[in-house]
């Protein structure tokens, strides 16, 4: 059985007092980033704090971490290793164990530097990781042992096919996301399709073609990591992520049609969610 999404549910289960401080609202960490697509850990991390995440850091390559400051204000930037397969140096490895949720992939196009980077960041032991991109495309080769217990999945039906090592994920998105979330002991969602592990499933249904833009997916990592973050649990916030977007996405259609841009997504991110929290 496939349960639907609804306000009434989101309010049912609630979110985490935010408390009085930044601190009480948890800390975001995005890897990812290119000199090519340096974008994608941008947007990825301000959706994670447009959905009340308390603080935020981004670690990209050296190449990019100097504009990543300059466009991402809000956000604490680190130069990621020069080589990926180095392990993290303490006060990054303390950083990255202590944070409340890790995001890894937005932005980066290299598959054996991402592979290498995920590796190193498992080896720092993080409380949560969030998987996007180049990142599920690799997760394959990875030993599921090697990574957290709470690990999140946001792939696209293409990303979805590579993790099943299929070339078609068929017609039941719905079984091919709970076949998902069963290998990879992981919260999953996709196209509106949330399963965990259990093989619990829910749906979220609306958005539509405006929602397939450049930078739209990298906006829902965010948001699913933002509510990891703030402590909601890895089905739950997936759940949640995958209602603001899509209820984001069907804001900016009433209002513009296509055409709407991944970062006016982000932006129209708390209102979504003001509607129902």
């Amino acid at each position: 059985m496939t349960n639907a999404v609804t306000p009434a549910v989101l309010r049912d289960w609630g979110l985490p007092d935010p408390g009085d401080s930044k601190k009480a609202r948890g800390d975001v960490i995005v890897v990812g980033g290119s000199r090519r697509t340096p974008g994608g850990a941008m947007l990825a991390g301000v959706a994670s704090l447009r959905v009340g995440a308390g603080r935020l850091a981004v670690y990209a390559p050296g190449s990019i971490d100097a504009q990543l400051g300059a466009v991402l204000p809000e956000a604490a930037v680190f130069a990621l290793p020069e080589d990926a397969s180095d392990p993290f140096p303490d006060p990054d490895r303390a950083r990255l164990s202590s944070a409340d949720a890790v995001l890894v992939g937005p932005g980066f196009d290299d598959p054996d530097e991402t592979r290498d980077t995920l590796l190193q960041v498992a080896a720092t032991n993080p409380h949560c990781v969030v998987l996007d991109a180049y990142a599920l495309g690799i997760l394959p080769q990875i030993d599921r042992d090697d990574l957290p217990a709470a690990l999140l999945l946001t792939p696209n039906k293409e990303e979805l096919a590579l993790l099943l090592d299929t070339e078609d994920v068929g017609d039941d998105l719905t079984a091919a996301v709970r076949d998902a979330a069963a290998r990879y002991r992981a919260a999953v969602t996709c196209y509106g399709v949330v399963a965990g592990p259990d093989g619990a499933t829910w749906r979220v249904h609306g958005g539509g073609p405006g929602l397939g833009t450049s930078g739209s997916g990298d906006v829902m990592a965010g948001a699913v990591a933002g509510f990891a973050a703030r402590g909601v649990d890895p089905v739950r916030a997936a759940a949640w992520g995958t209602w603001v977007h899509t209820r984001a996405g069907n804001r900016l259609t009433q209002r513009f049609g296509l055409g709407f841009l991944a970062r006016e997504l982000a932006a129209e991110l708390p209102l979504a969610l003001r509607e129902v929290a």
